[in-house]
């Protein structure tokens, strides 16, 4: 029965002409095969921190960010006081599955979160897996500018 069901599938994914199987969307994988007890969270599946700066007038990274979805994320947010500033992107934060926010050594571990506010000057470290692929948008909220904003793509 197995054999049949396997022999099936592999008909319908097979491409006529050239006999090969077709290729499905482009398959996201960790960063690692041996993920061990840790599983996601581990060393080898961990990607570059993800650096921010709310400062009055100031860009607020540099460039487009390109994460691969399955791994493991810290997205640090410095703010130099400078002004009373947010960071807005809930598309982006239902996108990641959030680990824990630590702002001066407290951790919470929220189910969701639309914007973090920097009242004075601070750091947050946001801990977390990259999950549904697509093109996201972090800024500044009431901003225009296009240095008030990142854009953050996950593969």
């Amino acid at each position: 029965m197995h054999k049949a069901l396997i022999a099936a599938l592999a008909a319908l994914l097979t491409v006529p002409a050239t006999g090969m199987l077709m290729s499905s969307t482009a398959f996201a994988a960790p960063l690692c095969d041996k993920l061990g007890f840790a599983g996601l969270l581990a060393k080898c599946n961990r990607g570059e921190p993800i650096e921010l700066t709310l400062a009055s007038g100031k860009p607020l990274g540099a460039g487009e960010v390109k994460l691969q979805s399955g791994a493991y994320y810290e997205l640090k947010i410095t703010a130099d006081g400078s002004a009373e500033l947010a960071i807005s992107g809930p598309e982006f934060f239902r996108a990641i599955w959030m680990n824990e926010i630590v702002i001066n050594g407290i951790e919470v571990r929220p189910m969701a979160i639309d914007s973090l506010e920097f009242d004075k000057a601070g750091l947050a470290t946001l801990s977390f897996i990259a999950i549904k692929p697509g093109s996201y948008e972090v800024r500044i909220p009431n901003t225009a500018s296009d240095s008030q904003k990142i854009k953050i793509a996950i593969q």
